[in-house]
């Protein structure tokens, strides 16, 4: 193997993409915020017309500490402050669970908070260590959630796939008293652990599912599809795009030797490619995007599952 393809599967961007600030020395929900820069609040305020008229039913949720308006919701939206969206996970320290990193999305519309679970998954002889991310929102797009994040430690793959048997990502109560806290820590632990059981479960079963190399080609054509009638260009962006999905399948040096050529292997190499791979045009909100798809699950990485499933 070259040294360009060996730096290829060995230079890995972090698996949170280059995003957000390390928060390991926090002890808690407060101090990562801090840490972070996140510890500024959302106040609402009137909206009005150019000639000062208030516009009602709605309200514009105004970042304090640069005025800097975020999104524009009802009036019957309540603010969540980023301290508030955070503290129940403050109980899930006493149980193993360590902050990692912290940052904001899209000018500060979303926060997100990374913590790593205690435990680590030998899959398939594999090490699989799980990950939560918490998310919230101040441009009233969506609730409070967590999402499981499991990563290859191998090659810092995300392998969070939509299974029908264990929830991925949920949705959680922000406020009140210690013991509601408690109660959601403790649910969100149980729910991550049977996702990670059940993730388990379905990656031994891929891995008993053979694939020819020839059905692997016509999968990475379907999941790369070309249009009916190309340009020169789009034919030329698609063929370099579907040699890289190939090289991550059959050349990628840590499945080379100890994964069989099988659906636990294709399932690593689309994830491999929809982690690490390079866009044709790099956007400002590309690593952004990569996040997003990292947290709320890939539709790439969902594709290749769900055509496994229709032949297994």
């Amino acid at each position: 193997m070259s040294a360009n393809v060996e730096t290829m599967f060995y230079t890995r961007v972090a698996p949170w993409h280059g995003l957000g600030v390390r928060v390991e020395s926090a002890l808690n929900s407060n101090e990562a915020i801090e840490q972070s820069g996140l510890n500024w609040n959302v106040m609402q305020r009137p909206i009005m017309t150019s000639n000062y008229t208030p516009i009602p039913g709605y309200k514009a949720n105004v970042r304090d500490i640069d005025e800097k308006v975020l999104g524009v919701v009802t009036d019957r939206y309540k603010v969540v402050q980023n301290a508030e969206a955070f503290a129940f996970t403050d109980a899930l320290l006493g149980e193993g669970v360590r902050y990692e990193t912290a940052g904001a999305l899209q000018g500060g519309r979303k926060i997100w908070l990374l913590a790593k679970l205690p435990d680590k998954y030998i899959i398939e002889g594999e090490q699989i260590e799980p990950y939560l991310v918490f998310s919230s929102s101040h441009d009233g797009s969506a609730a409070i959630k967590v999402a499981m994040t499991p990563v290859r430690v191998v090659c810092q793959n995300t392998l969070n796939i939509a299974l029908s048997s264990a929830k991925r990502m949920w949705s959680t109560v922000h406020v009140g008293d210690l013991a509601h806290k408690m109660d959601d820590a403790h649910n969100t632990l149980l729910l991550a652990e049977k996702y990670m059981g059940k993730l388990g479960a379905e990656f031994s079963r891929l891995s008993k599912i053979k694939l020819t190399d020839a059905k692997v080609m016509e999968y990475i054509d379907m999941l790369l599809p070309m249009n009916d009638n190309p340009t020169d260009i789009h034919k030329k962006n698609i063929i370099r795009i579907r040699e890289d999905m190939k090289l991550r399948y059959f050349d990628a040096p840590d499945l080379k030797g100890c994964v069989g050529k099988n659906a636990y292997r294709f399932i690593c190499a689309v994830s491999d490619f929809a982690t690490h791979s390079q866009p044709l045009r790099e956007t400002a909100s590309y690593r952004e995007n990569v996040f997003a798809k990292t947290v709320e699950g890939n539709p790439l990485i969902d594709k290749a599952y769900e055509l496994i499933q229709a032949v297994a």
